[in-house]
């Protein structure tokens, strides 16, 4: 469900990534309306059903709600709630393994943040 899946996920999760990473940045506000399906697919080269397969985890988890016969749009609060999805998945999922691979490269985290702000 996270923004930063590798190329190693399914499409669909992906594409929800990219959908996440959209609403998440502002480029999608409640009330704004997601492209369809069709575009969506069309833009990134997949089936639509697979882009229908993660618009559909959206509306599962609360953060989109379809008008039928007119699109998708983004709920009120779903920015907030998905930032929380997104930063336990980040800080329960994602951060272990990467602190695990700043361990065994002998990485220094300090130096690595002083680093990306130099």
């Amino acid at each position: 469900m996270t923004v930063l899946n590798g190329d190693d996920s399914p499409v669909y999760i992906r594409l929800r990534g990219t959908i996440a990473a959209g609403i998440l940045r502002g480029d999608f506000r409640a009330g704004d309306q997601l492209p369809s399906v069709r575009a969506l697919a069309a833009e990134h080269g997949a089936n639509p059903l697979t882009v229908a397969k993660a618009y559909q985890s959206f509306q599962d988890d609360g953060y989109v709600e379809v008008r039928r016969g007119v699109g998708m749009f983004v709920l009120p609060g779903a920015v907030d709630r998905l930032r929380q999805a997104e930063r336990a998945a980040f800080v329960n999922t994602q951060w272990p393994r990467i602190r695990d691979h700043i361990d065994l490269l002998g990485l220094d985290p300090a130096a690595l943040l002083e680093r990306e702000r130099a």
